[in-house]
């Protein structure tokens, strides 16, 4: 095996907190020479996810490693959008989308979908890596998406990061705030689709879904007998932070004079008899 020599264990370092990637000008800058860079190159201790842009070591990279690389790779300012945004903020599902991303400058690079960002466009960092904001991603597959997940897209917003209307300035395509406000049905779950179908099974009402009602969007709402359902599974509601706000939710239920319930996945898959019963007087039936 051979021996890590002092240059080496520089490069690990500045990889370190970066999912194992660095660039050429973070090599130049930290004193690696070109012919060190080209020498790692060669034996595969750096290998080259773009130009300038290298991995460090032979691990298979991570998401966060292709993405981060696609980012560095298109100059400063350079954020990732579009759909490879949407999946690693966790509000699409499925394989990961190849890295689109947003540079100030006209350029092509194999792998890379590319977008001229527009002047004066702020993003953020989620996982290390510069990223469009979540509204702004939202807005910028807004039109790519079916609509069936473009809600999913902004219901997982709205659960992860409090992302409602009031937090887009400017205008919001008709499509996208549709999607928002729960203009259109959509079941968002297994969960939802079961109590759905079991309300249809008991000849009980349909509530409305997905939509906001004061200052939080609602699983379910009776509008006509003032009753608010809230579906509860262990992934979205284990948290410090979502247990503060299903208090909040509850709280403002009552402030607008509803009556509220909440129903856990054991309730609908497993223990269903006293939930119905429940519903059943609760919705007149």
């Amino acid at each position: 095996m051979r021996h890590q020599d002092g240059t080496d264990r520089l490069i690990a370092r500045l990889a370190w907190g970066s999912h194992g990637v660095v660039t050429r000008q973070q090599l130049l800058a930290n004193r690696v020479k070109k012919g060190q860079i080209r020498a790692r190159i060669r034996r595969g201790s750096l290998i080259v996810e773009h130009p300038g842009v290298y991995r460090v070591g032979h691990r298979a990279p991570s998401i966060e490693a292709t993405y981060l690389a696609a980012v560095l790779a298109c100059g400063e300012g350079a954020l990732l959008m579009g759909l490879a945004a949407a999946y690693l903020y966790g509000l699409t599902k499925g394989d990961p989308p190849a890295p689109a991303v947003k540079a100030r400058s006209a350029r092509t690079i194999d792998g890379i979908e590319i977008h001229r960002t527009r002047r004066g466009e702020r993003g953020t960092e989620w996982r290390g890596i510069p990223i469009t904001t979540v509204p702004q991603t939202l807005m910028d597959i807004a039109s790519s998406l079916p609509f069936d997940q473009l809600v999913h897209a902004c219901h997982e917003a709205d659960v992860k990061y409090g992302v409602t209307p009031a937090s887009f300035s400017g205008s919001i395509p008709k499509r996208l705030r549709a999607a928002l406000e729960g203009g259109i049905p959509v079941t968002l779950s297994e969960l939802e689709a079961r109590f759905l179908s079991l309300l249809d099974d008991e000849g009980l009402p349909r509530p409305v879904t997905n939509r906001p009602r004061g200052a939080f969007r609602v699983d379910c709402h009776w509008p006509a007998q003032r009753l608010t359902v809230e579906l509860d599974s262990y992934r979205f509601h284990r948290t410090r932070h979502a247990w503060e706000q299903d208090r909040r939710r509850e709280r403002d239920a009552h402030a607008r004079g509803d009556q509220h319930r909440r129903y856990t996945y054991g309730d609908v898959f497993e223990e269903r008899r006293g939930m119905l019963a429940e519903l059943r007087a609760l919705l007149g039936a």
